[in-house]
């Protein structure tokens, strides 16, 4: 059977031995900047060494996002980073641009990169050229359905690894930029207010709110919906994902816990019977109770199915 991976985000330590207790075999950390004293608001670079080590210890890994979209005064201090991040035996690099790429292919030659989901990966063609740059892995684009991950599966290297969400938020859209700050304020806002949060809502609509965050990396716009594939798992692995990727951003980490142990096993499940597995209806009742929000298979099917309560 095919060596297959269940990550999770985790926006903190605790977050991180949760989701690796919880059956993660790999978290990813950070968010849309990085620095030289903390990956996030709320995960110091020594949170982070320990996070490592407790990751190792169970024979899992960590990797960490580099910036969403850096811009020229990121860089100022990438280099001395990624030496940092070398030193802790950080497992891999999530990466979404070929600037960030260039530098870490000259400081870190042996670190192991993966393009981020940010870097809309679409295509097989996409999918070998960074490739031949010396990615590993690939997050494909949430907008792709079962057969064009088929299609970039045949037409990419055998060792190139996909990576897919099959759970959680669904990114929209992401700038840059402090969209709503800057505009609440009409300048460019230098500090964002975490304490104030955004949703966009359509006026025929007006129950259907889609969350937008913003964080001193820019702004980013979620779906109404949450993503929900529990009832697809052997579609996804069959089409050649080796990574099935739980998106917790805007979540607890009892969601985290929750949601991860369903999938754990219904994953398993099929690993060790692929040719009579079948789908609980009890994983999805479970997975509805986690959350207040309805849920979607998103664009992975011919036919889309909502799981509304």
């Amino acid at each position: 059977m095919l060596n297959l991976e269940l990550s999770s985000f985790a926006k903190d330590l605790a977050g991180l031995k949760v989701a690796l207790e919880s059956g993660a075999d790999s978290v990813y950390i950070g968010g849309q900047t990085f620095g030289m004293d903390t990956i996030s608001n709320k995960f110091s670079m020594e949170e982070l060494e320990e996070g490592i080590k407790f990751a190792h210890e169970r024979n899992k890994k960590v990797y960490v996002t580099i910036s969403l979209l850096p811009h020229n005064n990121d860089f100022v201090k990438l280099e001395e980073y990624l030496l940092k991040l070398n030193d802790i035996k950080v497992d891999g690099l999530i990466l979404c641009e070929p600037g960030t790429l260039e530098i870490v292919r000259k400081v870190t030659p042996n670190m192991k990169v993966h393009m981020g989901i940010q870097a809309n990966i679409y295509n097989y063609e996409t999918a070998r050229f960074y490739y031949d740059l010396g990615v590993k892995r690939v997050v494909i684009a949430k907008e792709l359905a079962l057969k064009d991950i088929i299609e970039i599966r045949k037409n990419a290297p055998l060792d190139l690894e996909i990576e897919a969400f099959v759970h959680g938020s669904m990114v929209m859209s992401y700038s840059g930029r402090r969209l709503l700050s800057n505009y609440m304020t009409s300048k460019d806002a230098g500090k964002y207010d975490e304490e104030k949060h955004y949703n966009l809502v359509e006026e025929k609509r007006p129950g259907q709110y889609c969350p937008i965050y913003e964080d001193e990396g820019g702004t980013i716009f979620y779906g109404a919906k949450d993503l929900c594939m529990i009832e697809f798992i052997p579609e996804l692995i069959k089409s050649g994902v080796t990574t099935l990727t739980i998106e917790g951003h805007l979540k607890s980490n009892e969601y985290t816990e929750k949601v991860m142990k369903i999938y754990r096993k219904a994953i398993d499940e099929f690993i060790n019977n692929p040719d009579n597995w079948q789908f609980d209806k009890n994983w999805l009742e479970e997975l509805k109770n986690i959350d207040h929000r309805d849920l979607t298979t998103g664009f992975y099917l011919e036919e889309n199915i909502d799981y509304t309560k």
